[in-house]
């Protein structure tokens, strides 16, 4: 498919200045640890409150309206919450204090995060709860289905440590 260049200035102008300036943000402004190649809506809200407490691995992406959430002002309780490599956080999730989001997973749209999800898991619902176990994400929690056709912006490098998942059916 071919791009317009007006089209391909501005998805330019994005990846390479408001994704790179907004972690920039989080990262040495707030203090948040984020790892690299993460896209962060400008509207997704991260908690401020603790920003010690917000840890993100590389090429996540959380979208509009989704809100992670490191303390719990009521019980003044500050807590860690971690959300994995590769993982993907739909608009307007809401991920807990203290909840640990496994590598590969994907949260739907809406979806209360109140306990740990599972890697390699889709959760939604309110609360969360694990509706598909054993999926393959690529770049910014982009789902795999095929393995063996995987487009090269999705493809994850592979690691000696872990094993390839094979299609699950």
């Amino acid at each position: 498919m071919s791009y317009s260049p007006l089209v391909r200035l501005r998805r330019f102008l994005h990846g390479f200045l408001v994704v790179k300036c907004v972690n920039w943000y989080y990262r040495t402004i707030w203090g948040m640890h984020i790892g690299p190649d993460c896209r962060i809506s400008l509207s997704a809200k991260l908690d401020k409150a603790n920003p010690d407490g917000i840890v993100i691995g590389k090429s996540t992406a959380i979208t509009f309206g989704a809100a992670i959430l490191s303390h719990d002002f009521v019980n003044n309780v500050h807590s860690t919450t971690r959300i994995g490599d590769y993982c993907f956080i739909g608009a307007h999730a809401v991920i807990m204090p203290g909840v640990k989001v496994g590598d590969h997973s994907i949260v739907a749209t809406g979806a209360i995060v109140m306990r740990d999800v599972p890697p390699h898991t889709v959760v939604m619902g309110n609360p969360a709860r694990p509706i598909e176990q054993n999926i393959q994400t690529g770049r910014w929690g982009i789902r795999i289905r095929d393995p063996q056709n995987v487009p090269p912006e999705v493809a994850v490098p592979a690691s000696p440590d872990k094993p390839d998942l094979k299609a699950v059916s």
